[in-house]
């Protein structure tokens, strides 16, 4: 990102979303600079994009389109590319009017249509027909998916849950041994993984799904119900945080208000602050009055506070990619499936064993 603009209205301008002094610094620091795209942190209507596009005569992309993008480069299964595509399909179909505007003379005069008419309303139907199969695909994939799910309801299931990039894939590789994908990038995961795990003598099944993220575009959230159906069932939250990411608090509220929404917010959970070895902490100068931001308070005085304010949450302090407080994690998790055990096997005698936790 070469450059960050900022505007407080308080309501987006109908016509180009930012006020027109705004659109005008823009379109100057585009001219001197050569710039060749644009980004809007928020959506775009498709009028909107038209306008802005005509104004500053360059590529515009809006969040959800930014989005679908990363989402569309990282797919990397059949299921997560028929998601990929229905969302850009969803996304598309009402701004297709936009990518035809150069035919907008060709329309014939009364009773007649033109080029550019018939060629929206052919690639509307084809459009139309296209999310009518990714649905059926999806469907008959999310089927196949709940009875996997029903297959496993005997065992105990956790999953992992968290913002995008905190380090979900990374906790699943070192408890189950497993190889899933884990770079430190946005939505490296888009696939909903689950693995057999093997915690003391406790056996249990760990999902690792999707991260979520702040505005996730509404036809995303339908395509990705398997992953939010996968949280649902689920006996036990893992809920990973990046604390070395200076709005860690905001991305926990994103992730709270989405398990709020799936009716899933009374599990047992273990909010686990990851990358505790990338946390910067910047102490303040004795003199300096201004009050403290996330950074100037030590990895003690944070454990305090979020011990403190969590009642019902178990909460932890580690590093999964430098192991650091990672039996503490393990014993932790031990305990915590051990209750789902007792809860639904209770005469299970390897319940009970006085072993050690490695």
């Amino acid at each position: 990102v070469e450059k960050r603009f900022v505007q407080k209205l308080e309501r987006p301008h109908p016509k180009t979303f930012v006020g027109k002094g705004k659109l005008e610094e823009v379109g100057e620091y585009i001219e001197i600079h050569c710039v060749g795209t644009v980004i809007f942190d928020d959506e775009l209507s498709p009028s909107q994009l038209r306008n802005i596009e005509t104004a500053l005569e360059c590529k515009i992309l809006d969040r959800n389109n930014l989005i679908l993008d990363i989402f569309a480069s990282r797919a990397q299964t059949a299921h997560a590319k028929t998601q990929v595509e229905l969302a850009q399909y969803q996304y598309l179909l009402p701004r297709l009017t936009n990518m035809w505007t150069h035919l907008s003379r060709q329309k014939g005069g009364v009773g007649m249509r033109g080029p550019g008419e018939t060629e929206i309303e052919t690639d509307r139907r084809i459009a139309r027909d296209r999310m009518a199969l990714l649905r059926k695909r999806l469907s008959k994939i999310d089927k196949q998916k709940s009875t996997q799910r029903g297959n496993r309801e005997k065992m105990i299931r956790a999953a992992l849950i968290g913002y995008t990039n905190v380090g979900k894939s990374t906790i699943m590789n070192a408890l189950g041994k497993s190889d899933v994908l884990a770079e430190n990038k946005l939505f490296a995961t888009l696939d909903t993984t689950v693995r057999k795990v093997v915690v003391g003598n406790l056996p249990f099944l760990l999902s690792d799904t999707v991260g979520f993220i702040r505005k996730l575009p509404h036809g995303l959230v339908e395509s990705f119900k398997s992953t939010l159906d996968e949280v649902r069932e689920s006996d036990l939250l893992i809920h990973v945080v990046d604390i070395s990411h200076p709005n860690f608090e905001d991305q926990i509220r994103v992730v709270n208000e989405t398990i709020k929404e799936i009716d899933s917010s009374d599990k047992p959970t273990i909010l686990v602050f990851n990358k505790i070895d990338a946390y910067k902490y910047v102490e303040k100068e004795k003199d300096d009055l201004t009050p403290k931001i996330p950074e100037n308070h030590s990895l003690e005085e944070l454990k305090e506070t979020w011990m403190a304010k969590e009642d019902n949450v178990t909460c932890l302090f580690i590093s999964a990619g430098k192991k650091m407080n990672w039996n503490e994690f393990k014993t932790t998790l031990y305990s915590k499936i051990r209750e789902q055990h007792i809860k639904r096997y209770p005469y299970n005698d390897f319940l009970y064993p006085d072993i050690p936790i490695v």
